[in-house]
Formats: C-alpha cells, sequence, structure tokens
C-alpha cells in the first residue's frame, strides 16, 4: 500500500466545487457528474489524519462520511486508517450520526463522549465531557483529519500483450446490445459476444451518487461472471461489506474487508477465474474458483464457488457470456480488458502482481 493513492482534497476544491455546481433540489437525486451533486456531496467522504488515543499517544484514524440525503450523515472511524490502508476487519472502529449546518457537518458517537465537526474540508475528533450543567460542558480536540481522495492501485492499467480488449471508449463490438453514453463509457444491461472459460479480467466502474436510496436500491449492478457468479456492485461506502455488498460473491461470501470507495470516484475490479470441470457426463469434477482484487486489494482469495450465486444460470460443462445487469441505477464502465486462460495446461491460471 503506497501514498501515491491518497490525494488531499483542499478546501480550495470544497469551496470550488460548492460555487460551481447545480444542485438539485428535489428527492429521489440520481447523480452521474458532480455537475449535479447537492451540497452535501461536498462533506460525504474519506478523511485520513492521527489522534492522540486514551493513552495520550498519536495513532492514524481514518474516516467515512456518507450522505444519506436531506443533510442527514452517518460515518465510521476507523482505528488504525482507512479499509485497506492501515485498518483491516476485526479492528476497532465507531459509529457516528448528524446533520450538516450550512457549511458545518456535527456528527455525534454513540456513546455521545465524541464528537466530529467537519468544516472546509477539514474534519476535528472532540471529546466531550457532560456535567450535569449544560453550560460547563468540557470539550478536548483529540486530533484532526483531512479529506482525501483514493486511487485505485489498478486505475487505467493497460491491457498486457495477448489481452482481448472488450471495451476503451471506441465502440461496444465485443458486446451484445452494448450502448455508450454521449462521453463515451459503456451502460449496463449487456453481456459479451463471446464466452470464455478460465481468464483474468480488469473492469473500471463508477457508481452514481443516490443519498435518498438504501440498501440494494443504492447504485445496484454487478459483474455476472460466465452468467452465473454475481461479483456483486453496489454503492457500500462506510458499510459493513456484507455478503449481498460490493465486492461480494452475491449472498455467498462477503469480501474480506470493505474496500468501496464513494461514488462518482473510479473504482476496479480485478478478476480470476478458474471454471469448474464436468466429465463426460456433465457431473461437476471440480469447483470453479475466483479471487478478486477491489481497487487493488485482494479480498476474495481463489474463493471456492459451491454453486451459481443468486440469480445466476445453472452451472454447466459449456462457458456462458459475462453479463453487466442492469438493476435500474445508471452504474458506468470503462477500461474493460480480459486475458483468456483457457489455454494454460490443466486450467491452472499464473496470477497477475497485485498487491495486498
Amino acid at each position: 500500500m503506497t501514498a501515491s493513492w491518497i490525494q488531499p482534497l483542499v478546501a480550495s476544491t470544497l469551496l470550488l466545487g460548492l460555487m460551481n455546481s447545480a444542485f438539485a433540489a428535489d428527492p429521489p437525486l440520481v447523480a452521474t457528474d458532480v455537475k449535479q451533486v447537492d451540497r452535501d456531496y461536498w462533506f460525504q467522504g474519506e478523511y485520513l489524519g492521527s489522534i492522540r488515543n486514551a493513552c495520550g499517544k498519536c495513532e492514524a484514524c481514518g474516516l467515512q462520511v456518507v450522505s444519506l440525503g436531506k443533510s442527514d450523515f452517518q460515518a465510521v472511524l476507523y482505528r488504525g486508517g482507512l479499509p485497506g490502508g492501515g485498518w483491516w476487519s476485526g479492528m476497532t472502529k465507531h459509529d457516528f450520526k448528524g446533520q450538516r449546518d450550512g457549511e458545518m457537518l456535527r456528527l455525534i458517537g454513540d456513546d455521545a463522549a465524541q464528537r466530529i465537526e467537519i468544516q472546509k474540508s477539514n474534519a476535528t475528533l472532540q471529546s466531550v465531557h457532560q456535567p450535569p450543567s449544560p453550560a460547563s460542558e468540557e470539550v478536548t480536540a483529540l486530533g484532526e483529519l483531512i479529506r482525501v481522495e483514493r486511487r485505485s492501485q489498478t486505475l487505467g492499467a493497460a491491457s498486457p500483450c495477448g489481452a482481448i480488449v472488450l471495451f476503451d471508449g471506441s465502440g461496444t463490438d465485443h458486446w451484445k446490445n452494448g450502448r455508450k453514453t454521449d462521453d463515451g463509457l459503456l451502460m449496463i444491461g449487456t453481456e459479451t459476444k463471446t464466452s470464455f472459460q478460465d481468464f483474468h479480467m480488469h473492469i473500471e466502474f463508477q457508481l452514481p451518487y443516490m443519498p435518498h436510496a438504501r440498501g440494494q436500491g443504492r447504485a445496484n449492478s454487478g459483474v455476472y461472471i460466465q452468467s452465473r457468479y454475481e461479483v456483486q456492485v453496489l454503492d457500500s461506502f462506510g458499510l459493513k461489506g456484507e455478503f449481498n455488498e460490493a465486492a461480494s460473491l452475491y449472498r455467498f461470501k462477503a469480501p474480506d474487508t470493505n474496500l468501496c470507495f464513494p461514488p462518482l470516484v473510479w473504482q476496479t475490479y480485478d478478476m480470476e477465474f478458474q471454471s469448474p470441470r464436468f466429465d463426460a457426463e456433465k457431473k461437476k469434477t471440480c469447483s470453479g474458483t475466483i479471487s478478486v482484487w477491489h481497487n487493488g486489494v485482494l479480498v476474495q482469495n481463489r474463493l471456492e464457488l459451491a454453486n451459481k450465486t443468486g440469480g445466476g444460470a445453472a452451472e454447466g460443462p459449456l462457458p456462458l457470456p459475462t453479463k453487466l445487469q442492469d438493476h435500474g441505477n445508471p452504474v458506468r464502465f470503462r477500461n474493460i480488458w480480459l486475458i483468456d486462460r483457457s489455454g494454460v495446461a490443466n486450467g491452472l491460471a499464473q496470477n497477475l502482481p497485485l498487491t495486498r
């Protein structure tokens, strides 16, 4: 994990965005461009810095702030850094809720003993002691965090020699009923014209900003490997990372860590897939496996696929197309390429040098 994938967003960027953006007033808001967002969008995101712990020592700390619409927010404070960048599943975290009042967002911890104030892309963590008299409230600053935008370690990855470029923005020849947006992005509701047995696929996607939506209605799509196994696409930024959220094998296994970035930030999946094997009587002799890197971090490690997932097609010896699911939300895709592993001896895939 290198520091280069984190870019601070200074206060001037926030102010410029607030002045130049066209703010949608009426819910439900579905924004595919920052020109369409509301004021809450500029407070949502990731923050990184350091705080003083109970022992008085400084430690790294990350914060994810999620817009819920109508100036309501929830947030998670991660002790150790941001998910995949110092914090991993099982480490300490704290939940917060609050509201934006003008250019100030105030978040209160579940135990009310901590408070976060966010203004001009800076977040201040405070310890709050509440004696019997509210007038004598004691507030101690514990540390500051600055808003950052992380960049996937594989974003913009060029297709290797011999790879099949499925989509580069120039056309949809490799896609059945493929459609492009005016700015050259691939839309949902399509599938590959060619079916592949074993392969490595790189795909980049952007989630729409839908602050009023919840659960499976919030930027939902999916990459259906062989039309059978769904790698879920969902706005699960700041959530727990359940088995029906981003980078899960839908309702089969949750990702090891939730690496979902905020909506409108480009993200990546890199997937290594080995198809199940069948004998002459079409009886399965070996289950398929899949590894998934979300934003360059391994979150599914050679997962054995016992069966198809969700609404996927039944397993069988013949490969099927890979689909980009249409769930009614305007998720966008770009830079899709594939390395066909089907000719590798014994079906053994050689993983690309992605890092955790």
